[in-house]
């Protein structure tokens, strides 16, 4: 991570400063996951960056050192079926809201990736040019690919290990031949297309 604006908010006096990140927003099936982390101001682990912009290999590594070096963290799940009820935006928000208030302890200040959030201070492309935030988008990508290889594991049918969810070829084809599953997002227009052609 070349740029790191956390530095100007401890410079103004902020000691314990939260970064705040989702995943999977995007995908058709499975879980919306969002992490809240609060890592000490050393020692700096260099090599955390944007979670999108790493390898799966290189971010599990950084989910074990961000685990041992956190001061807090916590990590929310929003099913798909909750998502289907109110809408992907205030399911993002309700995640990242709730990953703040389960913090341990609570920050100074909280640094969210490109919500706005009464309270916190939204920073665009925050996963890219915030330390704290680009640990969260880790530890919630982490998180959220361990799952999708759960519910691989429990029906292989779709191939949700390979592609966690997205709208792949893959993806379409096992939905085309299986339909759809309770992990998927029925509100979103590819999943609802597909069922009113059953």
């Amino acid at each position: 991570m070349r740029k790191n604006i956390d530095k100007q908010y401890y410079k103004q006096g902020y000691k314990l400063i939260a970064g705040v990140d989702e995943a999977g927003r995007g995908a058709w099936a499975g879980p919306l996951v969002a992490a809240a982390v609060i890592m000490p101001q050393q020692p700096i682990i260099l090599s955390i960056d944007d979670s999108k912009k790493i390898t799966a290999k290189k971010r599990l590594t950084l989910y074990h050192v961000i685990m041992q070096t956190v001061i807090n963290w916590s990590i929310v799940c929003i099913t798909p079926a909750e998502i289907d009820k109110i809408g992907l935006h205030q399911a993002n928000k309700l995640a990242l809201i709730k990953a703040i208030t389960n913090l341990p302890a609570q920050p100074d200040v909280v640094l969210v990736d490109g919500f706005k959030i009464e309270n916190t201070q939204q920073i665009i492309h925050g996963d890219a040019l915030s330390y704290n935030i680009a640990a969260a988008s880790i530890l919630a990508k982490v998180t959220r690919d361990r799952l999708l290889c759960m519910l691989h594991n429990q029906s292989g049918y779709y191939g949700f290990a390979q592609h966690k969810g997205y709208g792949t070829a893959l993806h379409q084809k096992n939905l085309k031949k299986f339909g759809v599953s309770i992990w998927h997002r029925c509100s979103f227009a590819p999943i609802k297309r597909l069922e009113y052609t059953k």
